[in-house]
């Protein structure tokens, strides 16, 4: 990996919400949110933040974001969709096809495929991610040995967290019990599925997620669940984990990723749902792209009802929600890039997200950082990393209008981009001497 040194302070401007609520000198944001800013650096951690007139020297300024958090994913079966694909769109065929995938892979096709997609979120402006593992069946152990080299390959670049996805059963077997003990020890996550299409019946989810959570509290080890990833049975499933979390006073971290089928409860019972929730300390991850694709379809018609979790109403209540990609080129999803920048614009019209808002911001930063539980909320500080994600874009319009070119600040230096697109003038300005011809 080649990188470029900061030739010089850099003059940008940032979301209010990103900087450190303590500095006074700041001025209040702008209509956007945004203040201008000039941010000096040394070995790596921000050394000042200062205030800047906006436009002073006539020119316009970037907007800049601290690196972005990928909270669910799926390095296990990334860019597998081109030899399993599933252009149905149905969750039947996306499943038949995975197990058809499961069977055949090999510790180095998973190894070779989850690093080209760290690679490339890396330099997109990843700084962590949470990643599932499939762990039942012939293709589990090469998935760990794998994934657990490449999490101690990337340590200091991308915080990668595992997660175990079984069948909820599993862990109240001998076997199960055995393998969240290893799981535990490797520092990694229990996860699997609740609720529809999926879940079985209501009565055996219950004591399989008694089990699960009571198993949790045993290893202080966290919980990440597919649940209610359907527009049937409207949030039976994160019901079930919100009374069950409540009952055995839960102390690890529970997720719920998916939660779609909430989304279309009535307001009231949304709203009483959410707060159930909230009092359970559960955090959600909401994960548009894979769920606009999959659910709701009906054929030959356009679908209508496109369940997906009701963020806002969740972030009312007090539940923190962040927003993943989930799948990348994969029988559940055929697309993506693993740009955490594209999903971010591809939310605001998804889930009526607007950037110009904490809120709006925070799934992809703050919130993420917090469920996650990373050492960086996100948030630029004096003595903090030198962090940045600089955007051809001058504000949220023109980030909106099109997917904007980018330089990735990591410790100070610059990476070199994905591609070799040459940078536009406004990315370019920010390096001076020799340095401004080789940004491409």
């Amino acid at each position: 990996m080649s990188a470029l040194p900061l030739a010089r302070p850099l003059q940008v401007r940032m979301p209010r919400c990103l900087l450190d609520p303590a500095l006074q000198t700041l001025p209040r944001a702008d209509q956007e949110g945004l203040v201008a800013v000039q941010i000096d650096h040394a070995a790596g951690l921000v050394r000042a933040i200062q205030p800047l007139a906006p436009g002073s020297d006539g020119s316009p300024l970037p907007l800049a974001l601290t690196p972005l958090v990928e909270p669910h994913a799926h390095l296990d079966k990334a860019f597998t969709g081109a030899h399993f694909p599933n252009w149905e769109g149905t969750m039947a065929e996306a499943l038949a096809q995975n197990q058809r995938e499961h069977g055949q892979r090999s510790e180095a096709q998973v190894l070779a495929r989850s690093e080209a997609a760290l690679e490339r979120g890396w330099r997109y402006g990843l700084r962590a991610m949470r990643t599932h593992i499939d762990s039942g069946g012939p293709g589990a152990h090469a998935s760990w040995r794998a994934l657990l080299a490449l999490r101690q390959r990337w340590q200091g670049r991308v915080d990668v967290q595992l997660v175990a996805l079984v069948p909820l059963l599993y862990w109240a077997s001998p076997e199960g019990k055995a393998f969240a003990r290893q799981v535990a020890d490797w520092g990694g996550l229990l996860g699997g599925v609740l609720g529809p299409p999926y879940g079985g019946a209501a009565l055996a989810e219950q004591e399989a997620l008694a089990s699960l959570l009571a198993l949790a509290e045993q290893l202080g080890c966290g919980v990440d669940l597919h649940v209610d990833e359907s527009d049937r049975q409207p949030g039976r499933g994160v019901a079930l984990v919100a009374r069950q979390a409540l009952e055995q006073r839960s102390r690890v971290p529970i997720t719920c990723s998916h939660s779609c089928s909430m989304g279309l409860l009535g307001e009231g019972a949304l709203d009483r749902l959410a707060d159930q929730m909230a009092a359970a300390g559960l955090g959600v991850v909401a994960l548009p792209l894979t769920n606009q694709w999959l659910l709701g379809r009906r054929p030959g018609q356009t679908p209508v009802l496109r369940a997906q979790a009701p963020i806002r109403s969740l972030q009312r209540a007090g539940v923190t929600v962040a927003v993943g990609a989930d799948n990348l080129q994969d029988p559940w999803f055929p697309g993506g890039d693993g740009d955490p920048i594209e999903l971010l614009r591809f939310a605001v019209p998804a889930c009526h997200l607007v950037p110009i808002q904490r809120q709006g911001l925070a799934p992809f930063t703050t919130a993420a950082s917090a469920l996650l539980g990373l050492a960086w909320d996100g948030v630029m500080r004096v003595g903090g990393p030198a962090d940045l994600v600089v955007l051809a874009a001058s504000g949220w319009a023109e980030l909106l209008a099109r997917c904007p070119q980018r330089r990735v600040l990591r410790a100070g230096q610059w990476l070199d981009p994905p591609g070799s697109e040459q940078p536009s003038p406004l990315l370019a300005g920010l390096l001076a001497g020799p340095m401004a011809g080789a940004l491409g």
